[in-house]
């Protein structure tokens, strides 16, 4: 490997975890959809658990990736309205872009 393609390499990697410090942990974004939903749809809640035990998106739970995760979640939580549910909701599409 050459020096550029190594300190290349070396850059993304700070990049990635300058992008990782910045962001909430997954499970304290999933902590406030429980504290404010009240009643989750049943196809959302195992997805929630899931998110409860994630830090960031690029770990697994199981054979699943974290991305996968919160994507499953998104597709379950169409009923999960409100200026607080738009507000979670997108910040975890931010965490998965």
């Amino acid at each position: 490997m050459t020096n550029f393609n190594a300190t290349l390499l070396q850059d993304e990697k700070r990049y990635s975890d300058m992008k990782l410090k910045n962001r909430r942990p997954v499970y304290k974004i999933a902590e406030d959809i429980l504290n404010d939903w009240k009643a989750p749809y049943f196809g959302a809640r195992p997805y929630l658990a899931a998110m409860l035990t994630i830090n960031n998106e690029l770990e697994n739970y199981g054979q699943d990736t974290a991305k996968s995760i919160i994507l499953y979640f998104l597709s379950n939580a169409s009923s999960y309205r409100g200026l607080k549910a738009k507000e979670l909701k997108n910040e975890l599409k931010t965490l998965i872009k």
